[in-house]
């Protein structure tokens, strides 16, 4: 395959990397900590192995892209328990380096709903991804995930920013010496971002058949100024949770995960609303104080729960408005259904009455079962978008429940599933690659580009425009040259006609 780019400048390098700009880094990190040039992916190592299959695709009216995470999570080691009752967890060996899945490099994912890449990125060997989605930082549009190593069902890393350039502008941690986890990275209006941290502890764990002395991950919720890396809370699990309120039982052998913290957001009060998975409780905790508000769910729960309202081990609680939780519904700790079909799951609490009624349970066609991982999001025209963790799909469904949007993952899933809007100018130039008369168009995140413009002529010297214009399909577009034996260039062209892109001239 001959193949020709021209690269201008814009590569970011974390700090600690031999040459190039770099970032503001946003936590206290040691000087000698480990760091890994941040560059661009290349399209044909982004679309190795990649599978997307799309299963449904119908019309909703609404505009954006799809925005997911591939090859493996934190999330996916977990104990592979599930009870109403506390059960003993897995004896498995703990993995903490990750392996591609169904085929598939650790990174993050732009797709279009046809199934086209738009823009990827591969985590850098031996590290994965997680939460990959569209947020906004200072009124600009930005991208976040989470890059780090897998321990025992949660993360070690630390958080990306993005910016439209895909540019790295920023990287964070929870600070106070605590690595970030993978499960939540969430920027507030504030300037703030929410992070969860694990933490090794010792603690006396003889209340659930441990050691005065046992080891434990505490869980730990932190918010973090974006400007400055400053921590300005923590909210600690063990501190406020009673041990006895998990559902995994201790067992010796293996550092217990008694909380297995998974997701934070913000109530309309400014509140932090946090799901504890091995507990099955969201609660709601004043960030200032760190006093429980309330709890939905788990043993101790403040509201009686209505017919209806029923989940265990979720994820992605959040609170769109002052008496609605919202949440992904795993009911499962394994995957093989004993708890019942995995659902997304929206639930009214009463403050006056403490009584939580179940609103809306919405399962999937195909009876999914997702032992972790899982999201909700609620888009546009009253419908929602969700990602089904180890189940492996990624779906879209109407206000009345029907199935709009359906998407086939191999391997372990995604970790969450976003769908969203996203104008992204790359600042490396396009590129044309030629195999016989196969020739690819390829602009890795340029989201402008809807045609392509072929030029040819006997050498690069010597090129003029041909009939030949190729609607564009994302990153990669695949066209037929007209004939072999001569040079050719595409030009990107935008919604307008104009050029915004030039590849450099191939010969055939």
């Amino acid at each position: 395959m001959i193949s020709a780019a021209v690269f201008t400048t814009g590569v970011v390098l974390l700090a600690g990397c031999g040459s190039g700009s770099t970032p503001t880094r946003a936590s206290a990190a040691p000087a000698d900590a480990s760091v890994e040039a941040f560059s661009p992916t290349a399209v044909d190592d982004v679309l190795r192995g990649i599978a997307y299959s799309v299963n449904v695709n119908n019309p909703d009216g609404l505009t954006g892209d799809v925005f997911y995470t591939t090859g493996f999570s934190a999330a996916v080691d977990l104990d592979r328990t599930r009870g109403a009752a506390p059960q003993s967890p897995s004896q498995e060996p703990s993995r903490n380096s990750p392996a591609p899945q169904g085929g598939v490099s650790p990174g993050v994912r732009i797709m279009s709903k046809d199934g086209h890449l738009i823009w990827g990125w591969n985590a850098p060997a031996g590290k994965g991804t997680n939460n990959f989605r569209t947020q906004t930082l200072n009124g600009e549009p930005v991208l976040t995930w989470w890059v780090g190593s897998r321990v025992n069902g949660h993360g070690t890393g630390e958080d990306y920013i993005v910016d439209t350039h895909y540019h790295l502008i920023k990287t964070l941690t929870p600070g106070d010496g605590l690595s970030a986890d993978a499960h939540e990275f969430r920027l507030t209006p504030d300037g703030h971002a929410l992070i969860t941290a694990y933490k090794e502890v010792t603690a006396d764990l003889s209340s659930v058949g441990g050691p005065k002395d046992g080891q434990m991950y505490d869980c730990i919720a932190t918010v973090v100024d974006v400007a400055t890396g400053k921590p300005l809370s923590h909210w600690d699990a063990l501190q406020h949770v009673p041990l006895t309120d998990s559902y995994v039982k201790y067992a010796p052998g293996r550092i217990w995960d008694p909380y297995h913290m998974n997701s934070i957001a913000l109530d309309p009060a400014g509140n932090l609303v946090v799901s504890l998975r091995h507990t099955s409780t969201v609660f709601d905790v004043n960030p200032t104080s760190g006093q429980i508000n309330w709890q939905l769910g788990g043993k101790q729960s403040t509201f009686h729960l209505a017919d209806g309202v029923e989940f265990a081990f979720q994820h992605d609680a959040e609170m769109p408005d002052a008496n609605t939780v919202t949440l992904f519904n795993n009911n499962s700790n394994s995957g093989t259904g004993g708890g019942g079909l995995s659902s997304l799951e929206w639930i009214h609490i009463d403050p006056v009455t403490h009584v939580a009624t179940l609103v809306r349970n919405q399962t999937h066609p195909d009876q999914l079962v997702a032992g972790a991982m899982g999201n909700l999001q609620q888009i546009g025209r009253g419908n929602t978008f969700s990602g089904w963790g180890t189940a492996g799909h990624i779906s879209e469904f109407g206000p009345a429940g029907e199935l709009i949007y359906d998407v086939s993952l191999p391997g372990a899933g995604t970790y969450r599933a976003f769908f969203d809007n996203w104008q992204g100018t790359p600042q490396d130039n396009p590129i044309l690659q030629i195999d016989g008369t196969t020739a690819h168009a390829q602009w890795n995140g340029a989201t402008a580009v809807t045609q392509w413009k072929v030029l040819s002529g006997p050498d690069a010297g010597h090129l003029t425009p041909t009939a030949l214009t190729i609607p564009a399909t994302g990153a990669d577009t695949t066209f037929t040259i007209p004939n072999q034996g001569l040079s050719y260039q595409v030009q990107a062209l935008d919604h307008t006609g104009a050029v915004i892109g030039t590849t450099a001239a191939v010969t055939s």
